[in-house]
C-alpha cells in the first residue's frame, strides 16, 4: 500500500526520470502527475513553485545520484569503470538517456534561474569527484582541477556524440584518452 507521504518523492522519482529522457519542455504537467501517481492538486501542494521547482529539484536529486555512483566507480575501477557504467546505462535505455541533467540544461537553463543553479551545483558536485580522485592518485590540487575540467566536459561530449550517433564509439575513445591523462590508475 502506498502511504501519503512517499507523493513528493515518488513526483520527484518520477520527474527525474521523464527529464532525463524528455527534457523539459517536452515533460507535461499531467505527464509528471500521473507518473508520479499523485492526484492532480499534489503537484502545487508538494512543489508551490510548479513544474519548474520539480524540474530544479528532480535535477538535484538526479545528481545526487550520479555523484555517488561515480565516487563509487571511480574508488573501484577508475575511469574505465565510470566509462563502462555510462555506455551500458546508454545503450540499455536504446540511447535514449545520457546525461541526466544535460537535456533540460540545454534545453531550460537559460530560462529558469533555478534550474540553472541545480544545473551548475549538480555539475560542480561532479567535477569535485573527479578532482578528489586525481588529487587520490597524485595529482596537484590545480592539476586535478584542470584534468576534471577535461574529463567532465569530455564524458559530456562523448555522451552526446553516443546518444546522437547510436553509437559508443565516442565514448570508449574519451575513455581511453582520459585513462591515458589519468596514467595508471590502482
Amino acid at each position: 500500500m502506498v502511504r501519503r507521504t512517499d507523493t513528493r518523492q515518488r513526483m520527484l522519482d518520477s520527474a527525474a526520470d521523464l527529464f532525463h529522457s524528455q527534457g523539459y519542455h517536452a515533460t507535461g504537467l499531467n505527464q509528471l502527475v500521473s507518473a508520479g501517481g499523485a492526484p492532480k492538486g499534489s503537484l502545487y501542494f508538494h512543489f508551490p513553485g510548479g513544474k519548474e521547482q520539480l524540474a530544479a529539484e528532480a535535477l538535484t536529486v538526479s545528481a545526487a545520484r550520479l555523484h555517488d555512483l561515480l565516487r563509487e566507480l571511480l574508488g573501484k575501477g577508475g575511469i574505465e569503470a565510470v566509462i563502462n557504467a555510462l555506455g551500458e546505462a546508454l545503450e540499455a535505455s536504446d540511447f535514449r538517456r545520457g546525461c541526466p541533467i544535460a537535456t533540460v540544461a540545454v534545453d531550460a537553463a537559460t530560462e529558469s534561474e533555478p534550474i540553472r543553479s541545480a544545473c551548475a551545483e549538480g555539475y560542480g558536485s561532479w567535477l569535485d569527484v573527479f578532482e578528489e580522485h586525481l588529487v587520490a592518485l597524485g595529482f596537484s590540487a590545480s592539476e586535478a582541477k584542470r584534468a576534471g575540467t577535461i574529463a567532465l566536459t569530455s564524458i559530456e561530449g562523448a555522451l552526446m556524440l553516443a546518444k546522437v550517433g547510436r553509437d559508443l564509439g565516442p565514448l570508449r575513445t574519451v575513455g581511453e584518452h582520459l585513462a591515458a591523462l589519468f596514467g595508471k590508475e590502482s
